[in-house]
């Protein structure tokens, strides 16, 4: 297929202006000879040389070109350049070297890499973020790890962030141990641990490692004077609740601090959350006004973290009161909130007194899902609310209102089960 691709490039003595060449995203190495020939002609035509030494910086074409995967033009463009007499840029060879890792060419990535390590020039931690990646997006873990010894050994200005950079790549492909030493030697060479690298670590052992691995980097973390933020209590708390550990998370949610205004209720609604997945009703409603008298103010995942508990139990009392507070409280309702009236009027057969409930919200309102994920993760979708996304999905053309959710959903039910639901 051909395409256009923009060339933006410049050379110390002037600035080239834009131009448009065509290319193939499947050439042989003859044409793409011949594109690079094209381009070196095009910056010959814009009279930058002097005579002396000049240095190209075409970061923007190598990059599109690495988007386009075309690493053989940009490889072809750069033996152009040298037999010319031009010289890349530091910049330049740092892309052509992304270029090919992104692609999976990896000696000729490593070849310019060790050109790069072995001269002065220092490469930027964005580059050693982006060339980390690539590895590790295809588990060379240990090539990883060569290329921070070899950082070392040169005592390069980059640390301690490469330290970080190299947690986090092994921390992503579940490479524990690789982590755990990263942070070992980063701690003993005298690099301190900052609060991003560890809760990052936190996430890691929380996602591949034991409850117990878990709770020794969260135990680590403290001892650094650290907090653990937002991302780190959501992973610990999932690590939980997978494991129907409950006590385990309470225990954890008040050892980081339910009054810490700085996460909002974040800890609240995942302590509600664990009473609410074991369905511990009394436990749910006592520690849900100690959230109120605390000060904090119910959001719309709180509301719908105990509307979905309600709704399982079929409590529809009490689901219509919390619908009332939550009018009160002036939190507007969504697609989840729905769900809990519908699912629990269906379920007991009383599709005639459920409009009682659903007129506290307005049923002509768009719908929406404004609940934090985290919520069905534990307690799963509810049968109207998986089947309103799916009519989302697949008509998303036409105007729907919760009201017409509603509609369709029962005429489905009807088809189903045979029952005229008085609607």
């Amino acid at each position: 297929m051909e395409g256009t691709l923009l060339l933006s490039t410049k050379c110390v003595s002037s600035s080239l202006k834009p131009q448009h060449l065509s290319f193939s995203s499947h050439q042989p190495q003859s044409q793409s000879r011949a594109l690079a020939r094209k381009i070196i002609r095009k910056w010959k035509q814009e009279e930058c040389f002097d005579g002396k030494d000049i240095y190209v910086d075409c970061v923007p074409l190598i990059r599109s070109l690495s988007r386009q995967k075309m690493p053989h033009v940009a490889q072809e463009l750069l033996l152009e350049m040298k037999s010319d007499g031009l010289l890349p840029s530091n910049s330049t060879l740092s892309a052509l070297m992304l270029c090919h890792a992104n692609n999976g060419l990896f000696p000729q990535a490593e070849a310019i890499w060790d050109e790069m390590i072995h001269s002065s020039f220092v490469p930027s931690i964005q580059v050693v973020s982006e060339l980390f990646d690539a590895y590790g997006n295809v588990g060379c873990f240990e090539k990883v790890n060569e290329i921070l010894a070899q950082i070392r050994s040169r005592n390069l200005s980059l640390f301690p962030e490469v330290y970080s950079l190299a947690i986090s790549c092994f921390g992503k492909g579940g490479q524990l141990e690789l982590m755990e030493g990263t942070l070992n030697e980063m701690i003993s060479r005298g690099f301190p641990l900052d609060s991003a690298t560890g809760n990052a670590f936190i996430r890691y052992y929380s996602i591949f490692g034991s409850l117990t691995e878990m709770e020794t980097a969260y135990g680590r973390l403290k001892r650094s004077r650290f907090l653990i933020e937002d991302e780190g209590i959501r992973a610990m708390s999932f690590a939980y609740l997978k494991k129907r550990k409950f006590y385990r998370l309470a225990e954890l949610l008040k050892n980081v601090g339910l009054g810490r205004r700085n996460l909002g209720n974040l800890s609240w609604n995942l302590l509600l959350l664990s009473y609410a997945a074991d369905f511990k009703m009394k436990s749910l409603q006592r520690e849900f006004l100690r959230m109120v008298e605390a000060g904090f103010h119910p959001d719309l995942t709180t509301f719908n973290i105990r509307a979905l508990a309600f709704s399982r139990m079929s409590l529809l009392w009490d689901l219509h009161l919390s619908l009332e507070h939550m009018k009160h409280e002036k939190v507007v309702p969504d697609l989840v909130t729905c769900g809990c009236v519908v699912d629990a009027y269906v379920e007991r057969r009383l599709g005639k007194n459920m409009y009682f409930a659903l007129n506290k919200m307005n049923l002509d309102d768009s719908p929406l899902i404004l609940t934090d994920p985290f919520v069905f993760e534990v307690l799963g979708k509810g049968d109207f609310h998986a089947s309103s996304e799916a009519f989302l999905e697949f008509q998303s053309q036409r105007e729907w209102t919760y009201r017409r959710l509603i509609s369709v959903y029962l005429k489905k039910q009807y088809r189903r089960n045979q029952i005229f639901w008085n609607y």
